[in-house]
């Protein structure tokens, strides 16, 4: 089957796709509790934007500079997306998460038609270069996603609560700022390497696969990544088997397992749940099926 130049090749992608795994379905489970399920693709076309206008400044993609452009602009989203929650307004977040999504992308179409390179930067913003990755680049998500994981660790309690139980959160927008600012760090360097499709895939869908089976996000977690692990390695590998594009081959390969998972469940005996429970710390309603 593989050589064992092949298996050379095919091992970095496959350590970042989990290195980006480890972070993204922890926070994905965040998502799902807050109902805010495209605010990463917002966030990701936010990033992409940044590293747009650094390229129309003759900076180069990949550069610590270009990476520079990407944070500063996901900060200005954690701004808008923490100032943008209002339980009682009429206009659902996702609105503005919506718009802010649609406008980002037709601005990094404008500003990507007005350099040589256009074309080219659009296509990897969406599907990545996972496939070129190098172990310096690993290196460093790795120490980043390290740091805020670390740091979700240490304020669990308040980060947890500001999710499935905002009513006993105290300083809502503090708290949501701080999450939107770490997770938009993380998207920031996804993005870079995988793309919008990638970082999204990884993000929702294995926490819609954990939810679907369980209430307690302990469990969930280690469920999202379990499917996240077979999605990764059975799309990089299948890439390499029959020589097809990895970041959108993966995408797919999460879309399989979802798939998969939702037509096992009723046989297995799962049923709807309602509830997620937080280690005992905060319940709450959910919209996840």
């Amino acid at each position: 089957m593989f050589d064992s130049d092949t298996i050379g090749f095919m091992i970095p992608p496959i350590v970042a796709g989990l290195v980006i795994l480890s972070i993204h379905a922890y926070l994905g489970l965040h998502v799902i509790g807050r109902g805010v399920i495209f605010v990463d693709l917002a966030f990701a076309q936010i990033a992409a934007l940044g590293t747009t206008v650094a390229l129309l400044a003759g900076i180069e993609p990949g550069s610590t500079a270009s990476l520079a452009f990407a944070l500063g602009f996901t900060l200005l989203g954690a701004l808008v997306f923490s100032f943008t929650r209002m339980e009682e307004s009429v206009v659902p977040q996702e609105a503005i998460i919506g718009i802010t999504y649609v406008v980002s992308s037709a601005a990094v179409i404008l500003l990507a038609g007005l350099t040589a390179d256009g074309a080219e930067h659009i296509s990897e913003t969406l599907t990545g270069t996972l496939i070129w990755i190098d172990w310096p680049t690993i290196a460093k998500m790795t120490t980043v996603y390290a740091v805020i994981g670390a740091v979700h660790f240490a304020l669990r309690k308040q980060f947890l609560a500001v999710t499935f139980a905002p009513e006993k959160a105290g300083n809502i927008r503090l708290w949501d700022f701080l999450f939107y600012m770490t997770f938009g760090v993380v998207i920031a360097f996804s993005v870079e390497v995988a793309g919008v499709l990638m970082v999204f895939s990884a993000l929702v869908i294995p926490a819609v696969i954990a939810f679907l089976y369980t209430s307690h996000f302990g469990a969930a977690l280690l469920i999202a990544w379990g499917m996240g692990v077979v999605a990764i390695v059975g799309g990089v590998g299948t890439s390499f088997y029959l020589d097809l594009p990895t970041g959108p081959l993966m995408v797919v390969f999460f879309g399989i397992v979802l798939v998969v998972a939702a037509a096992l469940r009723p046989l297995l005996g799962f049923k709807a749940r309602g509830k997620i429970l937080v280690n005992g710390l905060v319940e709450a309603n959910t919209e996840a099926p």
